[in-house]
């Protein structure tokens, strides 16, 4: 038997797949949140976003997230994420689009460039509901922070409490200006 098509679900995948393209999602983070079909997907991105979608894997790699900068602000998204997944129920697509524009909203607020884009945040959610990446307190701040699953927490301390030595020091990398 075949399954019966509802506008009304097809009009709510449709707002879906616009917003996530407004936001920055590549093609195939639409495909799994949505049930279009992929040339409908196609051309909607094309008509929203005026040109094609990015070609290319998604990233798949948890070492991104771990790296310095990207783990603050990974860290950042995750905290906000595991806030209103906790407070208020959510889908979990619209708990990762509420997360994302709230971090983007607290870099832009701060004069910070977001490092995360749509489609990380929407990874970095998969990673870490698949346990391949953790949370883990700072033994200095406290702050609980995104690491791998295996990190020793006794002794853990944040790139913010312990940045590496060469952290910061470039403009080109948005070097922090320690005044």
């Amino acid at each position: 038997m075949a399954a019966v098509k509802s506008i009304v679900n097809e009009s709510k995948d449709i707002a879906r797949a616009i917003e996530l393209i407004q936001l920055g999602a590549r093609l195939q983070v639409l495909e799994s949140e949505t049930s279009l079909s992929y040339e409908r997907l196609l051309r909607l991105y094309k008509e929203v976003a005026g040109k094609s979608p990015s070609k290319g894997q998604l990233p798949f790699s948890t070492d991104w997230f771990l790296t310095w900068q990207p783990n603050i602000h990974a860290s950042l998204y995750v905290n906000i994420h595991r806030y209103l997944s906790k407070t208020v129920s959510l889908d979990q697509i619209d708990a990762v689009t509420k997360a994302y524009r709230l971090y983007r909203e607290q870099m832009v607020a701060c004069g910070i460039e977001p490092l995360l884009t749509f489609t990380r945040a929407w990874r970095l959610s998969k990673f870490m509901d698949a346990g391949m990446l953790a949370q883990t307190t700072c033994s200095s701040c406290k702050g609980l922070f995104v690491t791998d699953r295996y990190e020793n927490a006794r002794h853990y301390k944040c790139g913010l409490c312990q940045p590496p030595a060469r952290a910061g020091k470039g403009k080109a990398s948005g070097g922090l200006r320690l005044e």
